[in-house]
């Protein structure tokens, strides 16, 4: 699916609806959905994102997923069959992620507060540690397992997939993914060769 700069402007503040089956153990939290991924419906829906190759090789999916489409309903199924949700913290749409105020991500860490109880999983991995730190008010924050629960659930800050964030290696991504996914009790795959 291609979209020029202005049919992908139009989606700036757009939302799209979180991914949450029945059984969620581990819940996924992006910063803020981008434009493409608001345009296509589905979470890390640009190409070229590492999110769910980090899955694949973690062993949380036994196949990568291409969201730059949309989802397929098979792909969809899994994602909720494996226990794994996806929200945002910031649910309106912007080109990057650096263009949401401090007083945005202060409110969407207090929205996800109350929303991981209704939720229930077993772990929260938030995806960037510079977003944690502001919207948690943790300025010495590290990427890890914290030492406060959100909801009832482990709270966890793992690197962000998106390719802005170049230091953190596709290997790098899947160990941290799988710890927090063994931790949430999802039974990982063996990762790939």
């Amino acid at each position: 699916m291609k979209f020029t700069q202005a049919e992908l402007a139009a989606f700036r503040g757009g939302t799209l609806p979180d991914l949450l089956g029945p059984d969620v153990r581990l819940l996924f939290v992006g910063i803020n959905p981008g434009l493409r991924t608001v345009a296509v419906q589905a979470h890390f829906g640009r190409r070229g994102n590492r999110f769910y190759p980090a899955l694949y090789r973690a062993g949380i999916l036994d196949r990568e997923i291409d969201a730059s489409a949309g989802f397929d309903p098979d792909d969809r199924a899994h994602l909720e069959a494996r226990g794994v949700g996806i929200t945002s913290l910031v649910p309106g749409a912007t080109a990057r992620a650096d263009e949401l105020s401090r007083d945005e991500l202060t409110a969407g860490a207090a929205s996800l507060a109350r929303r991981v109880p209704r939720i229930g999983p077993n772990a929260v991995a938030m995806l960037g540690i510079t977003a944690y730190r502001i919207a948690f008010g943790r300025p010495r924050a590290v990427v890890g397992r914290q030492p406060e629960d959100i909801g009832g659930a482990q709270l966890w800050v793992v690197p962000n997939p998106s390719g802005l964030n170049a230091h953190a290696t596709a290997a790098g991504l899947g160990e941290a993914y799988r710890e927090v996914a063994v931790a949430a009790g999802i039974d990982v795959f063996a990762p790939p060769a």
